[in-house]
């Protein structure tokens, strides 16, 4: 996990202020921690939810959440890289956005891309919709043991073998996840 650079970690009060610093920086920093005030604190902040959508305007992209202290944490946020996955959340969040008329060039050319390649279309569940793909269920019921481990994982190691398997492009890749998440559960190994 990458380490924030001081010189990186920036806090605001407001959407407004957030989107100001990406129309003037979003072509040319590679990175910047949102520092995050927690809503008990009375601090005035963005929250998570705004600094998204702020980020979805300019083409950028929220990763890693990390512990500061008892009054806030950071938030890493990213340029979008081409080919990335898009999730349904976020889909949802730029056509309002589009239709809003607050969608940027910078962002706008990464919807174009995905929706000209496919990403849009392919965009993955959040984890309260994950489903599990058939094949992969078919292959824990012929495998007992690795059913028995499947039942008792966590919602984190349940919602990453689904992303994994809903985000295979090419029916050779599924099987390949497939098989590899069956065996790690076969053998007791952890889902990473």
């Amino acid at each position: 996990m990458p380490e924030p650079d001081p010189q990186r970690i920036r806090s605001f009060e407001t959407p407004a202020a957030y989107g100001a610093w990406l129309q003037a920086n979003h072509d040319s920093e590679p990175e910047l921690w949102l520092k995050l005030f927690k809503k008990a604190t009375g601090i005035p902040s963005i929250d998570w939810t705004e600094a998204v959508i702020e980020s979805l305007c300019w083409g950028w992209i929220d990763g890693i959440k990390k512990s500061l202290d008892d009054k806030a944490y950071l938030q890493r946020v990213t340029p979008r890289r081409p080919r990335s996955h898009w999730s349904k959340r976020n889909c949802e969040h730029v056509e309002r956005l589009i239709a809003e008329g607050r969608m940027q060039e910078p962002g706008l050319a990464h919807v174009h891309a995905a929706q000209a390649d496919g990403r849009w279309e392919a965009a993955y569940s959040p984890a309260s919709e994950m489903v599990m793909h058939d094949d992969f269920l078919a292959a824990l019921r012929g495998n007992p043991k690795a059913n028995q481990a499947f039942e008792k994982l966590s919602k984190s190691s349940l919602y990453l073998i689904g992303f994994h398997l809903q985000t295979a492009k090419r029916p050779e890749t599924l099987q390949k996840r497939i098989v590899k998440y069956v065996g790690m559960l076969e053998e007791g190994k952890p889902i990473r």
